[in-house]
């Protein structure tokens, strides 16, 4: 009778383990599902650069909503924004232009870099109405499939990415440093890249990269 029982048991508790593996193992087939469609879809399909819409995209009205007019990568838009709305939402939720990307929204990282009056700055830290009438370049108005700004071209022949989070970021941070005063060794480009993180750790290809650009000239 003992015997049974202890029988029994180990039965039930391998029908657990089993259980449990086999619930284990959905899940890791349907995490492939899911990022592996979207992944292909976008492998399969033809790049294009995105457009500035002339007007914003009509939203819901929002109270106290004020007038601003930025001209962002050579067009002019008018939009009506909350006053708190900084530079890097109304680019991303507003205009739709999400190449720049939100990383800490504190200023830290440097994912949010984009150029105003050809002078890099942090866009989560400012406020989009500040902004009128100043000349804001992104990463889609810098260069564009079939047509590559040099450093964008220069990341692609240096592996100067790995995930592409940040990648936007250290180009618009990279591009901004040739106009910059750089001493000519891999340590100053660093410390002028400084403000810009990458998790992946691409750092030494980055710098390859920007040098690459700064030695044809």
């Amino acid at each position: 009778m003992n015997e049974k029982k202890q029988g029994q048991e180990v039965q039930d508790g391998s029908a657990v383990r089993v259980s449990r593996r086999s619930f284990l193992s959905s899940l890791g087939a349907a995490g492939v599902v899911a990022t592996a469609g979207p992944v292909a879809v976008a492998a399969a399909a033809p790049l294009e650069a995105p457009a500035v819409p002339a007007v914003a995209p009509s939203s819901e009205p929002v109270e106290g909503a004020i007038p601003v007019s930025l001209q962002v990568n050579g067009k002019q838009l008018e939009l009506r924004i909350d006053p708190r709305t900084t530079l890097l939402d109304c680019l991303r939720e507003t205009i739709s232009l999400t190449g720049t990307k939100k990383g800490c929204d504190h200023g830290q990282c440097g994912a949010c870099t984009v150029h105003v009056n050809g002078r890099r700055i942090n866009s989560c830290l400012t406020l989009a109405a500040m902004h009128e009438g100043d000349e804001i370049t992104t990463i889609e108005g810098l260069g564009q499939p079939g047509n590559l700004h040099p450093m964008q071209a220069a990341f692609i022949k240096h592996d100067g990415y790995q995930c592409g989070y940040c990648t936007s970021g250290q180009i618009m941070s990279a591009v901004a440093l040739l106009k910059e005063k750089c001493g000519p060794s891999d340590i100053d480009v660093k410390e002028l890249m400084s403000g810009n993180i990458c998790r992946c750790g691409a750092y030494s290809n980055i710098v390859a990269a920007i040098q690459d650009v700064r030695n044809r000239g």
